[in-house]
């Protein structure tokens, strides 16, 4: 008779990392030398990616390698147990030699549940082609309905422990980055401070689709606990102390204070980061939201309280008074859409800060001529933000530290960049200080938008290229004063997009930047999830060879990527 047997209490509570397992197909015709290759190479890869893979607090993603070749059906069954109870949940195929799709390939797959990433890597070779074999895999899965992406790279057609190319390596890890952060992110929670902001529409949160489409659970907390807890002195006084004198270490007396008053309201705006970290902890939360305005700091038929910046900034950025850590993506204006977007972009990337900003003004080329005239600035004509022109992100909140400065600068020097000036009473009675910097120019990276269609059910995304660009000092002081001059500036120029196209196409009032993400493994991404791909720029190519991934075969024989992944939407749902 069985018995059940209790689970132990001890362990993590956040959670199982997603495992990626690697495996080879192989024809068992072949003679022992061969089969010893393709077992090398699925060694060597395993290896490659354990050495790669990181997550967003920068730990390696699990990696297992099966040394049993599928050459059939028991095989399959095998590799799929030994996966299973490893926690495998990405698949890293390796063919090096034909085989019988059906009997291998697909044997195995069909054990995993159906929306379980695949990739086939293989070589381009003639002796025994693998690529053969990935091309018969890839037509017969795509034409059942399963979405599997191939990556034909290169290695050398012969010897032991052939090893691939650094391009279909860096592709390989593309891939795999990217079906981690779709697997890890599904049954996580985010942590959202009261409702939708403003009346921003584009910014609710679209609690069932979300579910849906992402796995991502929308948890929702009263502003009252906040300020009943901030009333209670819910934090340690010693580590407030602890923050604010680092804070004056690095800032000094950039951080804004007339009185009594403001040195309390600034204490309050740093308690408020202590709280809900500590809440953000006990929820297991991987990223939060706070709506600022109006309830908390702005209507005056209550008690306007001290505004959220520092508290938003310093969970975007990759360190605090404890030192290092991972950002926990945070949303000024409770904005949802926009937690989301920069979510995925920080678990794609590994970790990087995500930038949060208004999509402000955008200064065309003529408006910049006109105003540098204006001021006798000297322009070459010869600067990308000249040529193209630029948009001024601005928002008061959510803005990154480490995005004062290019990656990889040490904090001192980040923070001497940084000042904390008073909020604009005007929108913010309850006052506080706000954040502000100028971004430097070359920082390159995606610049996008979630949005979502109730039309189609189906989330979007709207990205390009992007750097950021510096501007002359007298330019860059007159542009941020047309705006909001007390909060964080980011000039951002795209790739591809005019501003004509720029600041007609935009989905939202919000849009986010992060550095380090290439164009394949958010395209990737976008696969796994089903979000559409929006890039309607004249000026880029349906595909650019050596930046895009390739598209699916499945994309191909149905009418299309956008086509494709309507009738997937349909499917899940």
């Amino acid at each position: 008779m069985g018995k059940a047997k209790a689970v132990s209490h001890q362990g993590s509570l956040t959670g199982k990392s997603p495992v990626v397992g690697v495996f080879a197909p192989c024809d068992p015709r072949l003679d022992d030398g061969s089969r010893q290759r393709v077992k090398n190479i699925v060694r060597l890869t395993a290896e490659l990616l354990a050495e790669k893979l990181k997550t967003a607090e920068g730990e390696a993603i699990p990696v297992v390698y099966s040394q049993t070749l599928i050459d059939g059906e028991r095989q399959a069954d095998e590799v799929a147990s030994q996966f299973r109870q490893a926690g495998v949940e990405i698949l890293v195929g390796l063919p090096d030699t034909w085989a019988f799709p059906q009997l291998t390939l697909i044997s195995f797959i069909q054990q995993f549940p159906q929306r379980t990433p695949i990739n086939l890597t293989c070589g381009n070779s003639g002796p025994k082609p693998g690529v053969v074999y990935t091309h018969a895999c890839s037509g017969a899965v795509s034409q059942y309905g399963r979405l599997m992406h191939i990556n034909v790279g290169t290695w050398p057609d012969t010897g032991d422990e052939p090893r691939m190319t650094e391009a279909t390596a860096e592709r390989l890890v593309d891939w795999c980055q990217a079906a981690y952060t779709w697997q890890y992110l599904k049954g996580k929670r985010v942590v959202i401070f009261g409702h939708d902001s403003m009346g921003m529409e584009t910014a609710l949160a679209h609690i069932i689709p979300t579910r849906n489409t992402f796995g991502i659970e929308i948890t929702r907390l009263d502003m009252k606990l906040l300020s009943d807890m901030l009333s209670k002195k819910a934090y340690d006084p010693s580590e407030l102390k602890e923050l604010r004198h680092w804070i004056h270490s690095l800032v000094g007396s950039r951080v804004e204070i007339r009185h009594s008053q403001d040195e309390e309201r600034f204490s309050l705006s740093l308690a408020m980061y202590l709280i809900v970290r500590d809440l953000m902890k006990e929820l297991n939360a991987v990223g939060g939201g706070f709506m600022s305005q109006l309830e908390w700091g702005s209507d005056r038929r209550g008690i306007p309280l001290p505004v959220a910046d520092a508290m938003e900034s310093l969970f975007n950025s990759t360190f605090d008074h404890r030192g290092r850590k991972s950002p926990l993506p945070y949303a000024t204006e409770a904005d949802v859409q926009g937690l989301l977007t920069m979510l995925f972009f920080t678990h794609l990337t590994a970790g990087a800060p995500p930038l949060f900003m208004d999509f402000r003004k955008v200064w065309e080329p003529w408006e910049i001529k006109e105003l540098a005239e204006k001021l006798g600035v000297v322009l070459t004509g010869k600067e990308s933000w000249e040529k193209r022109g630029f948009v001024d992100g601005d928002n008061s909140g959510s803005a990154s530290f480490d995005w004062a400065a290019l990656p990889g600068t040490p904090v001192e020097e980040i923070m001497r960049r940084i000042s904390f000036p008073l909020a604009d009473e005007g929108y913010f009675p309850g006052m506080g200080n706000s954040v502000t910097f100028i971004s430097p120019g070359g920082i390159k990276g995606i610049a996008g938008r979630l949005a979502y269609s109730h039309l189609t059910g189906v989330f979007s995304l709207f990205w390009d290229e992007a750097e950021t660009v510096e501007l002359p000092e007298k330019l860059a002081q007159a542009v941020c004063r047309t705006s909001t001059f007390t909060w964080p500036h980011t000039f951002v120029v795209p790739r591809f997009a005019t501003m004509a196209e720029y600041k007609h196409y935009a989905p939202a009032n919000h849009f986010h930047m992060v550095w380090g993400l290439s164009p394949a493994r958010l395209e990737y991404w976008m696969d796994l999830a089903n979000v559409l791909s929006v890039v309607p720029w004249s000026e880029r190519p349906v595909y650019l060879e050596g930046t895009d991934r390739p598209l699916p075969l499945l994309y191909l024989i149905n009418g299309g990527e956008t086509a494709a992944k309507l009738a997937l939407a349909a499917r899940y749902r």
